[in-house]
């Protein structure tokens, strides 16, 4: 499942968002305000960084800044506690399906949580033609296999 890490006020959470609505794709939203962060939420995010901390942390956020910090001299624990009090200090949104990872909301980069069949059909690698289909005619294939599946399990 999708985890969505946003926070009322940000535009790109709520862009994030109304993609994989217009998409039907599950996801679980954590409101990082009113949700208090865990170590095991830090730690997924870092599994899935290049940069460890740098790719999840806003060195220009206001608290980031009022605390004077300097991420190389903090340890691990340090950093993921500062976190869990201050998740302000946080980018958003922060997606994450297993190894996936995004931060911040790109309109091409999000399509890596395109699910499995949706890739299928865009690819054509389930049709004759052997070649990329239309976005939008793929869009609306696996919408109708969607509620097709729906109405079956009703």
């Amino acid at each position: 499942m999708i985890q969505i890490y946003t926070t009322p006020s940000c535009s790109s959470c709520r862009k994030a968002k109304k993609w994989f609505e217009e998409h039907r794709i599950e996801y679980r939203e954590k409101n990082i305000f009113n949700i208090k962060l865990t170590r095991d939420d830090i730690v997924m995010m870092l599994k899935n960084t290049e940069s460890g901390f740098d790719d999840i942390i806003s060195t220009r956020s206001k608290v980031f800044q009022e605390n004077n910090l300097d991420l190389d001299e903090m340890t691990m624990s340090e950093l993921t506690n500062f976190i869990i009090e201050n998740p302000s200090v946080l980018r958003r949104p922060i997606i994450i399906e297993d190894e996936k990872m995004q931060v911040g909301y790109n309109e091409d980069e999000i399509r890596t949580f395109i699910p499995k069949r949706l890739r299928e059909i865009i690819m054509c690698t389930t049709c004759d033609k052997g070649e990329d289909c239309d976005y939008v005619n793929a869009l609306n294939i696996y919408f109708n296999e969607l509620k097709e599946k729906e109405q079956a399990h009703n």
